[in-house]
């Protein structure tokens, strides 16, 4: 037991760990070019640990503890010290705090991967939203009347064929990709055979892309799928978001704008052509799109302000006025939200994000959207609360001696 104490609480761990996560910092983020911001996230920081690295080009043979490990080692040795080295005393008081501080820290950081939530909310003026879109999970959705069947993208194995509960039939997944690519089979050019017959593939080729590398990309997920009865098969069929996100299917409508805005449309609408099959007496319309998640209360906008400087286009002030209904609790008022003043509202902070209005929008004959982001975090007061305590833990300490320190010189 001695030995496991003396491990834990001992100044060389903390002193290994710190240069650990040094390393694992310097390392992960080189790594970003190579692997893009969240896939560097969930390789190096969220994860025990860390077999190889991507840095210019090439896989590195590596192993180092990842971010969990080097996180969790440091606060049970933060806590141990605690227990059994530091003297809880007034003359130790300010040191006492300030380690108190960085635990409270790294408890936060903790919760903060756990539980928070970066969610976006798109709406044109006049639209309504109950709910939010994941930045970065899809789900496989079934609807069937009023009836919602949600398989979240991470269960769509290529290979695996699901069997769920409320579904009257199997799911083989033949292709998954992380991302992928589509064109338009446009009438009169070389296209290649349909990925499949059925459904917009027969309007669509898609196929396999890289992964994104930046922030301001995403990847968008494509499935081929084969739907299974008792009876036989019912086909085979490719949901990808690129028909279930309303954004993307507005940017692909505005790519095809240059051939026509009748062309484009027509381009857009066969994007939009519901995808049917019928088992167990029903018809089942499924697509892929952004997990959601659900609201109590409601945000209605009301105006997209989008204003520049005068004789520019540099971009000056993005307002979305917006209306918020609440019946649980009756609440009904508007709101103005802008680049640096957010709402916080119902445990959620929405923030400006992205806006289409103004006078591009209007002489493109686009209705004005906006975009918000949506961050959901139990643990935003943690850093506050553990910077407050290491600061004061830090003056406190120094008061404490320079009193001291005074007061002998008085006696001198």
């Amino acid at each position: 037991m001695k030995i496991i104490v003396d491990f834990f609480t001992s100044l060389k761990l903390t002193a290994a760990l710190l240069a650990f996560a040094i390393i694992l910092v310097f390392v992960g983020t080189l790594a970003q070019a190579d692997e893009g911001l969240y896939g560097a996230q969930a390789h190096y920081f969220k994860q025990w640990l860390v077999i190889g690295a991507h840095m210019f080009g090439h896989k590195i043979p590596l192993l180092l503890p990842g971010g969990y490990l080097i996180g969790t080692l440091l606060l049970v040795n933060l806590v141990a010290s605690h227990i059994y080295r530091f003297e809880f005393s007034t003359k130790k008081l300010g040191i006492q705090l300030a380690h108190a501080g960085v635990i409270v820290l790294l408890v936060g950081q903790l919760s903060t991967d756990l539980l928070s939530r970066e969610l976006q909310m798109h709406f044109t003026e006049g639209e309504t939203r109950n709910y939010s879109d994941s930045a970065t999970e899809y789900e496989l959705i079934f609807l069937a009347g009023d009836e919602v069947t949600a398989i979240p993208e991470k269960l769509l194995k290529a290979g695996d064929e699901l069997k769920i509960e409320n579904l009257p039939f199997s799911i083989r997944v033949k292709e998954h990709w992380h991302n992928s690519d589509m064109n338009f089979r446009a009438p009169m050019m070389q296209n290649a055979p349909p990925l499949t017959t059925n459904g917009i593939a027969t309007s669509f080729d898609f196929k396999k892309a890289d992964d994104v590398k930046t922030m301001d990309e995403r990847n968008v997920p494509a499935v081929v799928l084969e739907f299974l009865t008792s009876a036989g098969s019912l086909g085979t069929w490719v949901a990808s978001d690129w028909a279930g996100d309303p954004a993307l299917v507005a940017g692909v409508r505005n790519g095809y704008a240059q051939m026509g805005a009748d062309m484009a449309q027509k381009v857009a609408a066969q994007l939009l052509a519901p995808q049917t099959i019928e088992a167990g007496g029903k018809k089942y319309t499924f697509t892929m799109r952004p997990a959601r998640v659900r609201h109590p209360f409601s945000l209605t906008l009301l105006k997209a302000t989008h204003t520049v400087y005068p004789g520019t286009d540099i971009p000056k002030d993005f307002r979305s006025r917006v209306r918020i209904d609440n019946a649980q609790t009756g609440e009904k008022r508007e709101v103005e939200i802008s680049m640096n003043h957010p709402l916080r509202y119902g445990g959620y902070t929405y923030y400006q994000y992205q806006m289409d209005a103004g006078q591009v929008a209007e002489q493109a004959g686009r209705t004005p959207s906006s975009v918000l982001s949506v961050v959901r975090n139990p643990g935003w007061l943690t850093p506050y609360i553990g910077c407050a305590m290491v600061g004061a833990g830090l003056i406190v300490q120094f008061l404490f001696h320079l009193v001291g320190f005074v007061s002998k010189q008085k006696k001198k």
